[in-house]
């Protein structure tokens, strides 16, 4: 696909940029919230070659995915920690979000999807 970059990362954090879009994965779970800020922080702080952060507003996708019973975590916790997490680095303050999607669901590993696209 043009305009698409490979995976930056090899831990537990891995990213890519894509037309204006970064997708970021994170591998595992844990019910601690606050956990995934310092994770995202250190990746992009020592792994990430992306675009610079841009302005305007963007839609941001959620996706926690989970294997067997869903872990006790509040989703709107679990957002507000990556959505401060990943600003600075896909966009510059997290009040540029205008619209944000966040969901639970089974899948075949856990872990955590996130997508950030400009709109307009």
């Amino acid at each position: 696909m043009p305009g698409v970059s490979g995976w930056t990362g090899v831990g537990k954090v891995r990213a890519r940029e894509a037309d204006g879009q970064v997708e970021i994965v994170i591998d595992g779970l844990t019910t601690q919230a606050k956990y995934y800020k310092p994770l995202c922080y250190e990746f992009f702080r020592k792994e990430w070659r992306g675009a610079r952060p841009a302005w305007g507003d963007f839609a941001v996708e959620i996706v926690m995915e989970h294997v067997g019973e869903p872990p006790w975590i509040d989703l709107d916790n679990l957002a507000k920690a990556l959505l401060d997490a990943i600003k600075g680095y896909a966009f510059h303050d997290d009040r540029q979000v205008a619209r944000l999607l966040v969901e639970r669901r089974e899948g075949e590993r856990e872990r955590i999807l996130i997508t950030a696209r400009r709109l307009g």
